[in-house]
């Protein structure tokens, strides 16, 4: 029985990294306090990478800045590899997001490095992040298939929770950076990690690429999964991923949870405003699918 779910939004990072129309600090900073006033506690807010290889990147200081600190809000900053993780240490972001590859292939072209290069750089960040007195994140990425390899052996992606875990970071998180995953696929692959790495919670991140995204929230969180990354809109990609779409949207994976009696904290009304604000700002159309439906329950007429 799911009693409730945490949504992190990810929106400011993931959901503009893959976008060609830089984004201004500004309105970073306006996405951002408009997920927090919809109810938002987590936020990824920039990642701290090479701006050459990210573009959109290049202000994640500004960013971070002009954002300033909220009350009860937790700021992650993601990052690759050891200098990322002092600039966003440095910045005084609140938690950093480490992340390891589950293929070669796509490890060395995402980050430079191969599997078990990556986890070793994550557990370096983590520990890093613990000596500044502050907690780490760590995310698998490609954890349900490679754009270049194809599909993933689970047992891989459990020998790389288990190592994860050892040097303390505050989640393990799975991705499916593609798109490619299941719903059937995910229980499977989020109970196994859940008996992996107890008492630590684990986190989902899905692309709705193959549009089972939504779905596969769904039995993430049935299969005992703690927190769900999203980002308003539906925005996002990855540079170094060919033919990943965006992330599961946050009014659409929010709405899932509350009209089936889950607790989110989120107000539905607010991230579609929001929703509609952004898509102002990139000039085109979002592919969440709640702000273009009529709302539901009918609202009352005067």
């Amino acid at each position: 029985m799911i009693s409730g779910i945490e949504i992190v939004e990810v929106g400011p990072r993931d959901g503009l990294q893959n976008e060609a129309l830089l984004v201004s600090t500004a309105d970073k900073v306006e996405l951002i306090r408009r997920s927090l006033a919809a109810g938002t506690r987590r936020i990824e807010i920039a990642s701290f990478v090479n701006p050459r290889k990210v573009p959109q990147m290049a202000n994640a200081e500004a960013v971070v800045e002009m954002l300033g600190r909220t009350e009860g809000v937790t700021r992650i900053g993601l990052v690759l590899n050891l200098r990322g993780a002092e600039r966003a240490l440095a910045v005084g972001v609140d938690q950093l997001g480490a992340v390891a590859v589950a293929s070669d292939t796509f490890g060395v072209r995402n980050q430079g490095q191969d599997t078990w290069q990556s986890v070793a750089e994550a557990k370096a960040i983590i520990a890093m992040a613990q000596a500044a007195g502050r907690v780490a994140q760590v995310t698998i990425a490609a954890a349900f298939g490679c754009p270049f390899e194809g599909e993933i052996d689970p047992a891989r992606v459990i020998d790389m929770a288990r190592e994860l875990a050892k040097a303390g970071p505050c989640e393990v998180a799975l991705a499916d950076t593609i798109g490619v995953a299941v719903p059937a696929q995910v229980t499977a692959l989020v109970t196994a990690l859940r008996e992996a790495i107890a008492p630590l919670p684990v986190r989902v991140h899905f692309h709705d690429t193959r549009g089972t995204g939504v779905a596969n929230a769904w039995a993430a969180a049935e299969a005992g999964a703690a927190t769900v990354d999203a980002s308003l809109g539906g925005l996002g990609g990855c540079p170094f991923a060919p033919g990943a779409a965006g992330n599961v949207a946050t009014e659409d994976v929010a709405y899932l949870f509350a009209r089936s009696g889950i607790d989110t904290g989120l107000d539905l009304a607010e991230l579609i405003d929001a929703s509609h604000w952004l898509a102002g700002v990139m000039g085109k159309a979002l592919p969440a699918s709640l702000a273009k439906a009529v709302p539901f329950p009918p609202q009352a007429r005067p």
